[in-house]
């Protein structure tokens, strides 16, 4: 079994394909025992956010092939509509992934420390779903320890750089001041909130919080001196909003053009910028044909997230040694598991025909033969029974050529004895 990790994300997919391979969180659980069940995959986790979309599986290589038609199938999307976009790791690769996107190396925002809370829960769901085993659970514990280890050692979060930062930047690069303005926020998760905190930081006029549930929602605007609302109100309240900053989990627009339309000519045309932070997108693209209205997407915001992110790249630089350390020894702590079955194997096996033999030498012991008969029983017959299995072996790779078994046996023996200089 290898462990494998397959996926597209910002780096190799743009929005527009991201968004169509998302899982819904209230879906993922069935996801993945639909996986199991269809491929026979031991061990499965999905990640799923507005910036990735990746699989990590303990399975075997061959299946590789049969995992990526199953996210086609899944998705309903054309066969291979996502190859040219999707990524694939395997076994050291796929652990030096994950160990970099939980310390937010790989993250669009450097260092945000938002999508080691997001994978802790994909693990979660994962443990839910009965879908993680010795493999990925090792794998994701060891990765959430070097997240850890990065945050502790080296400043690569220590800067205010974030989605929502860079959302709340672009919003003051378009209005300036904003405390005569007033901000929409949709939805009610991390991202949200992190954004509000910007907004007040800023000075923002006022908030109003938009969410599905609307006890959620008014728990923010309770911390956050907000006003709260539903998404089924925001075309009532829209017009009011100079900054609109959604990030929801819906798998459907929540904003369209018509109400967008209705919303401007309620302000008399007055600019309004719109910030979609969500993938799949929040807000119907057409939007961005309305005169006054500057939309942008969670891609856009790059060459914001850019600037000042200097001091990050040089602590990522040494985030990236402790990841190549730590990526190396818990490939070595995997192959000494291999190796630990093994051995307890063999000594399972060693123990049962010592048991088998004592026993034997007890009872000739009970039939009256000396001590020193039975120990010389004893030694004879364990040693010849402990050997057969491999001698037997070496022979058959002797008489085949097989020198690869032959030298394998002498290092495994510590023999050091050259068997061709023996011979002079």
């Amino acid at each position: 079994m290898s462990l494998v990790a397959i996926g597209l994300n910002h780096h190799t997919a743009p929005v527009e394909i991201r968004e169509q391979i998302t899982f819904a969180p209230e879906r993922i659980g069935d996801a993945l025992l639909e996986l199991r069940a269809k491929l026979s995959v031991p061990e499965a986790t999905i990640v799923s956010t507005c910036n990735r979309t990746e699989i990590y599986c303990g399975m075997d290589t061959n299946q590789t092939a049969h995992l990526v038609s199953w996210l086609h199938d899944y998705h309903r999307a054309p066969r291979e509509s996502f190859s040219p976009f999707l990524f694939t790791h395997y076994d050291r690769d796929a652990v030096h992934h994950l160990m970099r996107v939980c310390s937010g190396l790989d993250s669009l925002i450097l260092g945000e420390p938002q999508i080691l809370g997001q994978i802790k829960q994909a693990y979660r769901d994962a443990g839910d779903s009965g879908t993680v085993g010795k493999n990925l659970s090792l794998l994701f514990q060891s990765a959430f320890n070097v997240a850890k280890q990065v945050r502790t050692d080296t400043a690569v979060g220590a800067s205010p750089v974030s989605v929502a930062f860079a959302a709340v930047t672009l919003a003051k690069q378009i209005f300036g001041e904003l405390k005569n303005h007033t901000a929409l926020l949709i939805g009610a998760g991390e991202t949200i909130e992190l954004a509000i905190q910007h907004l007040k930081a800023s000075g923002i006029g006022n908030i109003i919080i938009a969410n599905r549930t609307l006890s959620k929602a008014q728990a923010l605007a309770d911390q956050y001196q907000g006003t709260a609302t539903t998404l089924g109100q925001i075309p009532g309240v829209l017009a009011q909003a100079d900054i609109t900053i959604s990030s929801t989990a819906s798998q459907l627009p929540i904003l369209g053009k018509g109400a967008v339309e209705q919303a401007l000519k309620a302000r008399k045309h007055r600019p309004m910028a719109m910030i979609d932070i969500a993938v799949p997108r929040d807000i119907e693209p057409q939007v961005g044909d309305l005169s006054d209205v500057f939309l942008y997407t969670v891609d856009d915001l790059a060459e914001i997230i850019d600037r000042g992110m200097q001091a990050r790249r040089q602590a990522a630089e040494k985030a990236e040694h402790i990841i190549d350390h730590q990526a190396n020894s818990f490939m070595r702590k995997m192959r000494g598991l291999d190796a630990g079955t093994t051995i307890a194997e063999l000594r399972a096996q060693a123990a049962e025909l010592q048991r088998q033999t004592l026993e034997n030498a007890m009872a000739l012991l009970a039939k009256g033969e000396s001590p020193e008969k039975a120990l010389q029983y004893y030694a004879h017959t364990f040693t010849n029974k402990l050997l057969h299995t491999p001698s037997t072996q070496l022979r058959a790779a002797s008489e085949s050529g097989d020198q690869k078994v032959i030298q394998a046996a002498r290092q495994l023996f510590n023999l050091k004895t050259d068997p061709d200089n023996s011979k002079n």
